[in-house]
């Protein structure tokens, strides 16, 4: 494992903290008149998602945690657990509980193909692509002069998943969804 000094503690780094892995979400190295420089960290913990700030001091070091990354295909959630399994490896199967993972998931078609974080060979925590295509399985049809809510619709994709898309969209078009946020991107493709 690499040791990192406390100017090196910087976003997405993973580091081992407190016996568990932290991924370091913002870093602000500054100096305080006549003291030493402190780097002003916030760290999420890869396992529970716990959100902590934590500064480091200019005598600190951490190390650097032993994550590992591979591919996994997304077979189907059950309520309480979402299922994976090592793409190539169908019987390395695995889970997550349902919501630890359910803001990724529900983007998510059944057989997409995710990045999975691994420490110390365990699974921990998915990385999902920052936009998808989704087929377009309910949407409200459209009607004349209903702009007042800003000329959107909510509509249901193909995993589930409702969003605000705008009025044009009908069922069977594909559009592209931004995972981070939520928010429809474009559309791919009319129906």
């Amino acid at each position: 494992m690499a040791v990192l000094s406390y100017n090196e503690i910087l976003p997405k780094c993973i580091i081992d903290y407190s016996g568990a892995p932290y991924e370091v979400l913002s870093a602000h190295i500054f100096r305080m008149q006549k003291r030493k420089p402190v780097n002003q960290t916030k760290l999420r913990n890869v396992v529970t998602g716990q959100v902590l700030e934590i500064s480091f001091h200019s005598n600190e070091t951490v190390e650097e945690a032993e994550t590992a990354r591979m591919d996994a295909v997304y077979l189907y959630s059950n309520g309480k657990e979402s299922w994976f399994a090592e793409e190539g490896a169908p019987k390395n199967r695995f889970s997550f509980p349902a919501d630890a993972v359910h803001d990724q998931v529900q983007w998510l078609a059944p057989n997409s193909v995710v990045e999975v974080l691994t420490y110390e060979e365990k699974p921990m925590t998915i990385k999902i692509p920052i936009k998808v295509d989704l087929a377009v399985k309910e949407a409200p049809p459209a009607v004349k002069g209903n702009t007042v809510s800003g000329g959107t619709k909510l509509a249901t994709l193909s995993t589930g998943a409702k969003v605000n898309v705008p009025l044009f969209i009908n069922e069977g078009d594909i559009v592209r969804i931004n995972t981070d946020s939520g928010d429809y991107a474009e559309r791919v493709s009319k129906s």
